[in-house]
């Protein structure tokens, strides 16, 4: 066999992936031993009493190429999870860690094969579907003044749009345990998250003491898709504003996504009055 130079090794085979994955592993508990943060652990059943953002979204997604197996399996995942992560409270300079919170997804904590996403391929993987829930996280975090320390992405154009186009709707990655979704709490005060599912959707809440003075929106700019070779790219650039409350004024305006999204369905459901030259 030629050796190709510009190959990593994590693509030779998925056997190298494996020792690479678990490498990257090591070194990431290696990193938080010795590390200075403090991680969030403790949980509460009550409610602080400030809400500070919400957010929802579907569990199952249907339609063309959608293997519904692998999203049924999703929302076990999802269930799972939510339940180590429902109620964290985080003090004040502390780290939320997803997956310190999560744990490891294994079979026998009954995690299912769900859609994982590895390269540009998606492809099954057992406790596959996690990033639709730290996705949600992301946006209760960004509809707030706490500061997110570690955030992946990866396309948020693996299925069609359902309804009025959300931005970061998805697009969150992880992946045990060194692609990681962490924030921390910046304020003087606890907040907490709350998360939990029904039969259809995922609903999570980010409360705390007190109401802070400012209000947080997301804005889209120059949304699109547009044809790079053989492939579709969506584009956009996504905003963060922070809004007085008292005066309703924007007081801050920044950039949190530039927006380069491969598009992974089929490409004749792209919105054609959306297609960019």
């Amino acid at each position: 066999m030629l050796w190709n130079k510009d190959k990593l090794f994590c693509d030779i085979n998925p056997t190298c992936y494996a020792i690479s994955e678990q490498k990257e592993i090591c070194r990431r508990h290696i990193r938080d031993f010795f590390g200075k943060d403090k991680f969030a652990v403790s949980h509460s059943t009550d409610k602080l009493p400030n809400l500070v953002s919400e957010q929802s979204s579907h569990l199952i997604k249907r339609g063309k190429g959608i293997d519904i197996r692998l999203q049924e399996n999703k929302a076990v995942n999802i269930r799972l999870a939510c339940k180590q992560l429902n109620g964290l409270v985080i003090h004040p300079g502390e780290i939320f860690s997803f997956w310190r919170t999560v744990g490891k997804t294994t079979k026998r904590r009954g995690y299912k094969d769900g859609r994982v996403i590895i390269g540009d391929r998606i492809q099954p993987g057992i406790g596959g579907g996690l990033c639709n829930l730290s996705n949600t996280l992301h946006r209760l975090i960004l509809h707030s003044p706490l500061e997110v320390t570690e955030f992946h992405s990866h396309s948020d154009a693996l299925a069609p749009d359902e309804g009025e186009r959300v931005p970061f709707s998805s697009g969150t990655s992880v992946s045990y345990n060194y692609i990681d979704y962490r924030f921390r709490n910046n304020t003087d005060q606890d907040v907490q998250l709350l998360l939990w599912c029904d039969e259809d959707n995922l609903y999570g809440e980010l409360r705390s003491e007190r109401e802070f003075s400012e209000r947080f929106e997301l804005e889209e700019e120059g949304h699109c898709f547009r044809r790079e070779g053989d492939k579709y790219y969506r584009m956009s650039k996504i905003y963060k504003k922070s809004i007085n409350k008292a005066t309703g004024e924007t007081v801050d305006k920044k950039l949190v996504l530039d927006n380069h999204s491969e598009v992974m369905f089929d490409y004749d459901l792209i919105p054609k009055e959306l297609i960019k030259e």
